[in-house]
């Protein structure tokens, strides 16, 4: 299937969610080491879809891009790293709440990334956005964060180190949410994933759908 063919609006509705598999940054891993589910597939970031006149977007935040809205394939494939997307539904909303969260999500368009992931400072982290996007239809919850990684039991070095570049203490147990969780939700469907592959020098983005 070509890259074309895979981002027809047939494939997506608006308001769906894609979870992005981690990346080879020392942040997306170190996001994927403290928030594992045990599920197959370990996400670190996530984006809210809006299909436009058959064109698929991807509304997110994102670090260095702060909330930005790009075409599918450009979420998908990002930079010299594989990426594999989760394709998942919210069931049961009505359309206006996705109009709302639609509205929501382009009206915060050009705000910065989060870096601190405390949901007062300004700005969003990706799956603060999605959250925020669907807040008053409590779509999805708050939890406190931890920043430990569970195989050593303290502090995930990657975590350390970079709230040691902000100047501020780990805000471990503070409320907030990850993309990892997000995905867990009862209300999401799974409809398969987008698997970025490199044949011939040239990018392909494959719909795969769930068995």
């Amino acid at each position: 299937m070509s890259c074309q063919q895979s981002t027809e609006s047939n494939h997506y509705q608006s308001g769906d969610i894609l979870f992005r598999g981690h990346l080879s940054s020392s942040l997306s891993q170190a996001i994927d080491a403290v928030t594992q589910t045990g599920k197959e597939h370990h996400y670190t970031h996530m984006g809210l879809v809006e299909v436009v006149s058959d064109t698929v977007w991807v509304l997110h935040a994102a670090p260095g891009k702060g909330v930005c809205k790009e075409l599918l394939e450009d979420f998908c494939l990002n930079d010299s790293d594989s990426v594999v997307v989760g394709h998942y539904r919210v069931q049961d909303i009505p359309n206006q709440s996705v109009s709302n969260a639609l509205a929501f999500a382009n009206k915060q368009l050009g705000q910065p990334y989060n870096y601190s992931y405390i949901l007062e400072d300004e700005g969003f982290y990706c799956s603060e956005f999605v959250y925020e996007a669907f807040v008053s239809d409590s779509l999805f919850k708050l939890n406190p964060m931890t920043f430990i990684d569970p195989q050593t039991g303290d502090f995930h070095q990657g975590w350390i180190k970079h709230y040691h570049e902000l100047g501020i203490a780990v805000p471990e147990g503070e409320p907030g949410c990850n993309p990892n969780g997000m995905a867990a939700n009862q209300r999401l469907e799974f409809l398969g994933m987008v698997l970025r592959r490199q044949r011939e020098d040239k990018q392909q983005i494959i719909n795969s759908t769930s068995q």
